[in-house]
């Protein structure tokens, strides 16, 4: 599951960074389905950060992830 989300990741990486931000894969909690992930750059601090992890980042993961029930920013 990990190696599927890292690369789901990988292909939503270049969308925030054209914003100024990033985005790195914190942990994958097998048993829960839930991934923490850290928002960096323009997206640590935007105002609309928890926008784009639920709109983006977690609507991308659970629709190519199977198991994944939420996703968590640190």
């Amino acid at each position: 599951m990990k190696e599927q989300v890292q690369q789901v990741i990988e292909d939503i990486r270049p969308i925030l960074q054209a914003d100024g931000g990033d985005i790195r894969l914190i942990s994958v909690d097998e048993k829960t389905g839930i991934v923490t992930v850290g928002l960096h750059g323009r997206c640590g601090c935007c105002p609309h950060a928890q926008m784009t992890l639920q709109a983006v980042v977690e609507r991308k993961i659970k629709e190519l992830v199977p198991g994944v029930t939420a996703v968590e920013r640190v």
